[in-house]
């Protein structure tokens, strides 16, 4: 895996905790230490940390570097500014967005809210810009779209290839494996295939997106896992930084990141050319005014 930039200490905690899959055992204990309390991790020395985490000190110094940071003080810094941000979100609302059994009925509402929110938060002050660029590119320029996405992320599959063709846009969504690899292997050069998948591990949405990258198409993953298979696998890839809690199979703070990321895409699709963007919503909305 890559070493990516120093993540904002705003979503610093959701990029680790998104990048532990693809960490060796000994990083993934220091990362999971500092996703359970980063405010601890930031108080304490490196010979602390990797006796806690039951490994050395260099270990501490490659997981640091592996986040993007030049040493573990440059870690603790970010942390400490990430604790100081948590702790203005928590004294208006809830410490956490994982549910209890024993939480009231007020008390899931402002979790989910808080979760939610975070999902939002995060995500927009880690989207990689430049990567969002390439994709409003790819997509403004191509002959066909076809779109991926299997269970919980055939929503957000189904909700961008929506917007894609209320502005004229050539989209089709598909939420089988099946569908998707006859469509993409009859794609090429001049079109673009999406796969949309929050562990980036789903092979329903890997096979078609390798098959379509062999037939010359340009290829996105939307993710939550920058070194995920998906996003290994894809020409570029949209990340988005959350962290799914109690009700993980529910899909519900990843699809609302995943949403904010199709939203983004949308409007830059959409501002490219906004004579031709206001004709096709105007056509499309007067067609079904009357129903």
């Amino acid at each position: 895996m890559a070493e990516a930039a120093p993540p904002d200490g705003a979503a610093l905690v959701s990029r680790i905790g998104a990048l532990l899959p693809e960490l060796r055992p000994a990083e993934r204990r220091v990362g999971e230490a500092v996703v359970a309390d980063p405010t601890s991790v930031a108080r304490e020395s490196i010979t602390a940390l990797a006796e806690r985490c039951r490994t050395s000190a260099p270990t501490v110094v490659r997981f640091a570097k592996r986040m993007g940071f030049s040493g573990y003080p440059q870690l603790r810094l970010a942390l400490a500014k990430a604790a100081g941000i948590e702790e203005g979100r928590t004294a208006r609302g809830p410490i956490s967005g994982t549910l209890d059994a024993g939480d009231t009925l007020e008390q899931v509402v402002a979790k989910i809210g808080y979760a939610d929110a975070r999902a939002v938060e995060d995500t927009t002050a880690m989207l990689d810009i430049p990567a969002l660029e390439a994709a409003v590119d790819a997509l403004v320029g191509a002959r066909r779209i076809d779109i991926i996405g299997v269970g919980a992320s055939g929503v957000t599959a189904m909700d961008l290839c929506q917007k894609l063709s209320r502005l004229g846009l050539s989209a089709v969504d598909h939420h089988d494996r099946h569908a998707a690899l006859t469509a993409v292997s009859l794609r090429g050069p001049g079109d673009v295939v999406i796969a949309v998948s929050h562990s980036g591990s789903t092979p329903d949405a890997i096979a078609p997106t390798r098959l379509a990258a062999e037939q010359g198409a340009t290829t996105i993953a939307l993710t939550n896992h920058p070194g995920s298979k998906l996003a290994q696998t894809a020409d570029i890839a949209l990340v988005t930084t959350t962290r799914e809690t109690t009700f993980r199979s529910g899909a519900m703070a990843s699809r609302i990141a995943q949403l904010v990321v199709v939203d983004c895409v949308f409007v830059g699709v959409a501002m490219r050319d906004m004579t031709a963007t206001r004709s096709a919503l105007d056509a499309s909305f007067k067609a079904v005014a009357d129903l």
